[in-house]
C-alpha cells in the first residue's frame, strides 16, 4: 500500500504516525500559568535531542475538540519553564487521568491524586510519584503548522534532574527493573517495557593513523 499523506485528513495521518512510531516515551509535563496555577498533561511526541547542553523536545498539538492551543503550550510560552515527569507502570493510571481535556482552572495534580513537589530550579512543581523528573528552561518553540493537525516543537534545556533512589545507579546508570517504564502505542494502547535483548556494536570502519 502506497499512501500520499497529503491525500488524507489530519486525523487519519495522525493514526498512521502513532501506529507506526511505537513504542513512544511519555512526557508528563507540569507547568504553571503566570498566576502560578499548575497544569499537568501527557505528550507522547517526545524525545531527547542532545547531551551538551542536555536538551529534550516534546510536541504539543492543537486540541481536536475546538482546534485551540493546549494549556501546556500557553504556560510554557508565558513562563518559559516546565518539568518533564517520566511515566512508569505505577503512575500510568494517574497519567491517563490527566490526558482528558479540562478547563485551565482544573488542578490535574489533585484530579490524578499525585503529589505536587516543589522543584529545585523552576517554578512548576514535579510529580512526587514519578521515578524520574527533568526540570527544564525553554530554549525555543518552533511552530510547524497552526491549526487542526498542526503543532509545535518545544525545545527545553534540562537544568536539574531527579531520580528515585532505586532507579539511579552509581556511575550514572538507570536501573531499568526499578524504573519500569511504559511506552505509548496507538489509541489507548500502551506497552510494558520489560523484555530486553542486546546487540553487540559492530566494529568501527574508521581507521586510526
Amino acid at each position: 500500500m502506497d499512501i500520499n499523506p497529503s491525500d488524507l485528513p489530519p486525523q487519519q495521518v495522525y493514526k498512521l504516525l502513532t501506529g507506526s512510531i511505537v513504542p513512544r516515551p511519555i512526557a508528563w509535563v507540569s507547568t504553571v500559568d503566570k498566576e502560578g496555577n499548575p497544569n499537568l498533561a501527557p505528550f507522547s511526541f517526545f524525545t531527547a535531542a542532545c547531551a551538551n547542553p542536555p536538551t529534550i523536545v516534546f510536541c504539543p498539538g492543537y486540541r481536536y475538540s475546538d482546534d485551540g492551543q493546549k494549556d501546556t503550550y500557553h504556560n510554557v510560552s508565558a513562563t518559559e519553564e516546565f518539568v518533564v515527569n517520566f511515566v512508569n507502570e505505577t503512575t500510568a493510571e494517574a497519567m491517563n487521568t490527566t490526558a482528558v481535556e479540562a478547563p485551565a482552572e482544573v488542578n490535574e495534580f489533585e484530579r490524578a491524586g499525585v503529589t505536587a513537589v516543589k522543584s529545585s530550579v523552576v517554578k512548576p512543581p514535579r510529580v512526587g510519584e514519578s521515578p524520574i523528573a527533568f526540570e527544564c528552561k525553554l530554549n525555543q518553540i518552533v511552530t510547524i503548522n497552526a491549526g487542526l493537525g498542526g503543532g509545535h516543537i518545544v525545545i527545553g534545556t534540562v537544568v536539574h534532574m531527579h531520580f528515585a533512589d532505586d532507579v539511579y545507579q552509581e556511575g550514572n546508570y538507570i536501573n531499568i527493573d526499578a524504573y519500569q517504564p511504559i511506552g505509548r502505542m496507538m489509541g489507548g494502547g500502551y506497552a510494558h517495557i520489560n523484555d530486553f535483548f542486546k546487540l553487540e556494536r559492530p566494529p568501527s570502519e574508521v581507521k586510526s593513523d
